[in-house]
């Protein structure tokens, strides 16, 4: 009788011990784990909306009343947009991926398929109105009461008759039916087969243009009268219409027109214009303009801008389009690419280029008062940027082509000449020549400002007195990127902005904010003291809209503790150089972006760290108290998650380094530990961040293998120039060693994993050492003399660069400095590797040449060492379609649970996929089934 007592108190633990055991995150919990996009506060401060994404499945729009503290779901709800008087939430309802797919399935003609639904919710009622097959909508940014959206109407059956099929119908070529919404009153008003409208900025008004349907309501460009609820028509007339634009405050309008009938195969396009007062538009350029190049016309890429106060209005003309011969037959064409030494870019980066160089266009400036024209930029100087939201004097010129061709080897930033444009006559003024740094107007223009990564050094011409002036120095402290370790110019912190007026410019050193006067009679001031604690501390502008900071107001301001990687906000006040801490909390990251509304002082912001999701936090510009609104994944609980601790440790060449140690929610350092290794450069300041269980593009998933059971490492890795990869092995292998010190690390189980340049850095390791069981390299360039000379096909740009000056830190050229391309290349001591590796690399990458992988692959295939290649055809540099990014994840976890947890080899890793088998089979079975370890 006591036996069966014990027994069943035996058996009675081990179910409680069972039931109280938190779930390992699977990789379905991908699909439904979620995120939070798309949140906004109403100008109010009354309501909050956001929506809820899972990795894969319908979104979910949550609308917060503040008052009320009480939240409202909306299924399928997304891209939602309050109205300026906080009145209405408009919304897109989409149509359920699971039907989608099912009608998919069954060959539904895609016309046939469901469009979005169309969710107008009165805030103060609650009531929604839902409005069908609706493709797009718009709310006016500045004035309240009305909603714009486009339908497409019921498809008429396939059977309907001759003169049916004949009927015109909505459709991308014709334009679909636009409604005009009245949400105060809900009365509509439908206008047909509208191609593209345009709404102003600051007051109601509403341009169209239509194909029309008949004599009673033909093709052309319309205004709405919203008094009268009527089209006036601006001009009447079969053509392409494009590019319409508004003044600000709906006063003035300008659209390009081509209206020519006879069958010509160059289109001179027309710019029109039209200001209250006047019946119709009126045509202002055309290709007969006396001022406009010959075989020139109006260009139809860019929309036409107007200047703040609407005393100028800005458009592009350009050369007119190189046209093949069309009596040409196929056979009579030569198709061949002509390089030549002399180009200023490479074939391949023009051929990246050519939609941008054939709608490339040059700003002319109209005078509206006079209707004179002013070109602006030019052949010779072919990039404009406009001052003072346009009202300015000045135009800010540049051209880069003459320096193009050092750019392969060069790399950032560009070299440029800068000009001062006058706006007025067209007439340039050089203010800077080969500089290398990318200049701005300030808001008034009164400066033109730039950082010199030659000098080191910010610099502000004055556009008033045509003076250069010298900003800043480092001999009190740097203003460029102390940590630089590349062989190339470094970058700076940027700016917080500029005040009103133009009265001083905000200048960012790694800590500090200083304040700078552009006409260098006073010496810089420091307004902050971050350096001697080292807190980062950067301006966070809550109004998007204002252009200049204002003086008197405190300024906001997020910090960043660079020892305990912890953050917060402060406030402050520039007159007295007073910081005011508000919260800054060691254990947490707060949302350097945090949203007010526009007429109250309420804020949204987020707060996270490994095991906190990011979910919504309400507060106020004092940040003292702050209440959750959100909670997306309340299912966290369930589940064994585990935290993220900063570590440090003295790697092999002495320095002290950091890095972050991710360990298991139930960790006992007395108990032994596979560990994976995972980093790139520095990923330190990352300490704090959630890290959502998701299927990732080409790295493993923190919180997934925490869960599992590993530990993860990602240590910082700093450089010397000429070896990058010996930095990479000093600081990994010093950090993982240490580890392994510390007692509770397998090191007969440790794993590494990194993707790109943490790709060549695995595998450039694992020719160094045995310490690592297994790894992955993913796009990893293993032979840096192959891989220097080549094209990064994304951009067009040549390889040069990278290896010379930037992340590969070569320092010179593959002809000055051979040794260290060779010592540097992995491929060369491919016979040194004893580790089995995975590596991932796609045939679309536009990054790393895919043929990097395979070098590597073949070689470890010859040395018959174990080693596996995956490439998911037509990826990129990091796999972007869902199903590949979970079928890659849950490979590389049967990878590393074979080697590192004693689980079965899956059936791929012991022979492969053959091509016969492709897309149908894909092998990830195992020979028997996998028992999960527990760690003891």
């Amino acid at each position: 009788m006591k036996q069966l007592a014990l027994l069943t108190l035996i058996a009675i633990s081990v179910f409680l011990y069972s039931f109280a055991q938190k779930q390992q995150l699977e990789h379905e919990d991908f699909k439904t784990w979620l995120d939070i996009r798309g949140e906004q506060i109403a100008n109010d401060g009354n309501w909050v909306s956001y929506q809820l994404t899972p990795g894969d499945g319908d979104p979910t729009l949550k609308v917060y009343d503040v008052k009320k503290g009480e939240a409202h779901t909306f299924a399928r709800g997304s891209s939602a947009k309050f109205t300026t008087d906080s009145r209405f939430l408009v919304f897109q309802i989409e149509p359920m991926q699971d039907s989608m797919k099912a009608m998919r399935r069954r060959k539904v003609d895609k016309e046939d398929l469901p469009n979005d639904t169309l969710g107008v919710l009165d805030l103060a009622s609650g009531k929604l109105t839902q409005l069908a097959d609706v493709n797009d909508f718009t709310v006016p940014e500045k004035w309240s009461d009305w909603v714009f959206y486009q339908i497409e109407p019921a498809v008429m059956p396939k059977d309907t008759s001759k003169a049916k099929r004949k009927q015109k119908r909505p459709s991308k070529k014709n334009g679909y039916h636009l409604v005009i919404h009245q949400l105060s009153t809900n009365k509509v008003d439908t206008i047909p087969f509208v191609k593209a409208y345009e709404l102003a900025e600051e007051s109601p008004q509403l341009m169209l243009h239509t194909s029309g349907m008949d004599s009673t309501f033909m093709a052309g460009v319309y205004r709405y009268d919203f008094e009268a609820t009527e089209l006036l028509p601006l001009h009447r007339s079969e053509g392409d219409y494009e590019q319409m634009a508004w003044d600000k405050a709906g006063n003035q309008a300008a659209f390009i027109a081509y209206t020519d009938t006879t069958d010509t195969r160059i289109k001179h396009y027309e710019l029109y214009h039209w200001k209250a007062g006047l019946g119709s538009a009126k045509v202002m350029v055309n290709s007969t303009a006396k001022w406009l190049e010959e075989d020139w016309s109006v260009n139809e890429f860019t929309q036409p801008l107007f200047s703040e106060n609407g005393a100028k209005l800005y458009f592009e003309v350009a050369p007119n389009p190189i046209l093949q011969d069309t009596s040409l037959l196929d056979e009579e064409i030569v198709n061949v690419e002509v390089w030549h030494y002399q180009d200023p870019y490479l074939y391949t980066q023009k051929e990246v280029r050519l939609k941008q160089e054939k709608e490339k266009g040059y700003w002319v400036a109209m005078d509206v008062a006079t209707a004179t024209y002013t070109p602006l930029a030019t052949e010779a100087i072919p990039e404009v940027a406009l001052g003072n939201e346009g009202n300015a004097k000045y135009a800010l010129g540049y051209q880069e082509e003459k320096y193009a061709k050092s750019m392969s080897w060069e790399g950032y930033p560009s070299t440029r000449d800068y000009y001062l444009i006058d706006v007025n006559s067209g007439d340039p003024k050089l203010i800077g020549e080969q500089m290398r740094g990318y200049a701005r107007l300030s808001p008034d223009a009164n400066f033109a400002y730039w950082f010199d990564a030659v000098d080191t050094a910010w610099y502000a011409h004055s556009t008033l007195n045509n003076k250069t002036i010298q900003l800043t120095n480092n001999e009190e402290v740097p203003y460029f990127d102390e940590l630089n370790d590349r062989p190339m110019l470094p970058s700076s912190y940027g700016t917080a902005g500029w005040l009103e007026k133009d009265a001083a410019v905000l200048i960012y050193d790694r800590y500090d904010i200083w304040e700078v006067d552009p006409t260098g009679q006073k010496q810089p001031i420091r307004l902050t003291e971050g350096r001697e604690q080292q807190l980062r501390y950067r301006f966070i502008q809550l109004d998007e809209e204002a252009r200049a900071i204002d003086p008197d107001a405190p300024l906001l301001l997020y910090v960043f503790d660079e020892k305990t990687k912890g953050s917060g906000y402060a406030t402050l006040n520039r007159t007295t150089k007073t910081v005011r801490k508000l919260v800054i909390d060691n254990e947490y990251l707060y949302d350097s972006s945090p949203l007010k509304a526009k007429y109250a002082n309420v804020v949204i912001t987020t707060k996270e760290n490994f095991h906190t999701f990011p979910d919504l936090q309400l507060t106020n510009m004092q940040f003292r108290t702050m209440k959750t609104i959100s909670d997306a994944n309340p299912q966290q609980k369930d589940y064994s998650w585990g935290k993220s601790e900063l570590y440090e440790w003295t790697s092999l060449d002495g320095q002290q380094l950091q890095g972050m140690l991710m360990t298991p929610e139930d960790f006992d350092p007395k108990k032994k530990y596979p560990m994976i290794v995972y980093y790139y450069e520095r990923s330190s300041d990352r300490l704090n961040r959630y890290y959502v269980p998701r299927a990732g593009r080409s790295s493993i998933n923190y919180s997934f293998y925490v869960s599992r059971g590993y530990v993860v490492f990602n240590p910082d890795v700093p450089y010397k120039v000429g070896y990058p990869g010996e930095s990479a092995y000093d600081a990994v292998v010093s950090g993982t060693t240490a580890l392994i010190d510390e007692g509770f690390i397998d090191k007969d189980r440790i794993g590494i994993q990194g993707h790109s340049w943490g790709g060549y850095q695995t595998a450039h390791i694992i020719t160094k050492t045995n310490l690592f069981k297994c790894a992955e390299s993913g796009a990893p360039v293993v032979n840096m003399t192959s891989a220097y000379g080549g094209i990064r096909w994304g951009s067009g740009l040549s390889r040069m660069f990278q290896y010379e000056r930037t992340q590969s830190r070569i320092g010179g050229t593959l002809w000055e400095k051979p040794m260290r391309y060779l010592e540097n290349s992995p491929l060369f001591f491919a016979d040194k590797i004893e580790t089995p590796v995975l590596i991932l690399h796609n045939d679309e990458d536009t990054a790393v040449p895919w043929y990097q992988g395979i070098e590597f692959f073949v070689a470890m295939r010859r040395l018959g060492k174990p080693a596996w290649l995956l490439n998911y055809n037509g990826e990129p540099h990091g796999i972007s379609k869902l199903q590949n990014r979970q079928d890659f994840q849950t490979r590389m976890q049967q990878f590393f649970d074979h080697y590192l947890m004693d689980q079965p080899m899956p059936l791929w890793m012991q022979r492969g996929v053959p091509p016969i088998e492709k897309g149908v089979k894909q092998g990830l079975e195992c020979v028997y089934p996998i028992l999960h370890k527990i760690v003891t």
